[in-house]
């Protein structure tokens, strides 16, 4: 614990004096999380480190995050402590996918999710996150969309509203895998708990949830929530930003299940390495990163339900 405060305060000293930022995605480990300047969701954290006077943005996350970074803050140099964290949802499509994808729906316009490359923003209209695609989606108004590439979040979307969407077959191992065994079985350990279930997960299982949120959506429900007790069903590091917000409170994860490998990559160790060296750099190209804006720039603006 000692050498955990340590490298933390050296973390810390050595970003004051680089004039950078931390930010940590609410899936990093706590030790991680709990040395960030801020916490939040990828799209939350980039908005508002756009909004300070860093020279230098840390982004403790996966590669599409400090990718959106870039996208929205081309002023900053932005770091990836880990250059192999990837996302494996975000892997399954690429331009060339996607266009394909686009050629057998001609003109239907394409919403993708944040949680995606720059150069498939690039070629998207618009994108969305968990907690706004059902408002980006009714935004449109055309009577056709394509929702790329999470085909759970498309498939919860599409209860949403009347459009016809068009769903491509990406998905997130770590919450398309999540069996209903287990949330049976939580349920039964735990009967007075509220069931909360990120979007990224089947159909299946968010019939059986008490109420469907994003990351940010889970933590606003649990802080305004009366109930006591909550089943957390989504990767395990947002149980640690729960318990910290609302230490009377108690949260039970699924684990070992829902442990993204990706998101856990990150240590402090490397962390003060990737600081120190300034090594890792995330740099959109200017012609996508111009397009990719367009797409986050739009969802942006979209008004809030």
């Amino acid at each position: 614990m000692e050498n955990i405060k340590k490298l933390q305060d050296e973390v810390r000293a050595v970003a004051k004096e680089k004039n950078a930022i931390i930010l940590a995605h609410n899936y990093q480990v706590p030790e991680i999380q709990d040395v960030a300047h801020l916490t939040g969701d990828s799209l939350e954290l980039s908005i508002k480190a756009s909004k300070t006077d860093a020279d230098m943005i840390v982004f403790c996350g996966v590669r599409f995050m400090a990718e959106t970074a870039s996208v929205i803050c081309p002023d900053k140099k932005v770091i990836l402590p880990v250059p192999d964290a990837g996302c494996e949802m975000a892997d399954m499509i690429n331009p060339e996918k996607l266009q394909d994808f686009k050629d057998k729906h001609p003109g239907v316009p394409v919403v993708t999710y944040i949680n995606s490359t720059a150069d498939v923003k690039a070629l998207s209209d618009i994108c969305c996150t968990s907690a706004n695609a059902v408002s980006v989606v009714k935004h449109i108004r055309t009577p056709e969309i394509i929702m790329t590439p999470d085909k759970n979040l498309a498939l919860w979307t599409q209860r949403h509203t009347a459009q016809k969407i068009y769903i491509y077959s990406g998905f997130c191992p770590i919450h398309d895998n999540v069996r209903t065994e287990s949330i049976i079985t939580a349920k039964k350990r735990y009967p007075q708990a509220v069931i909360l279930a990120h979007p990224e997960c089947p159909p299946y299982i968010l019939d059986i949830a008490h109420a469907v949120k994003s990351t940010s959506g889970m933590l606003e429900f649990a802080k305004n929530s009366k109930e006591k007790e909550f089943i957390i069903v989504t990767e395990s590091g947002l149980i640690h930003t729960l318990k910290k917000q609302n230490p009377e409170k108690i949260f039970h994860g699924i684990e070992p299940e829902m442990l993204c490998e990706n998101m856990k990559k990150t240590t402090l160790g490397n962390l003060l390495i990737a600081l120190k060296k300034e090594e890792n750099i995330i740099k959109v190209a200017e012609d996508i990163r111009k397009k990719a804006y367009i797409a986050v720039k739009r969802m942006i603006d979209v008004p809030r339900d």
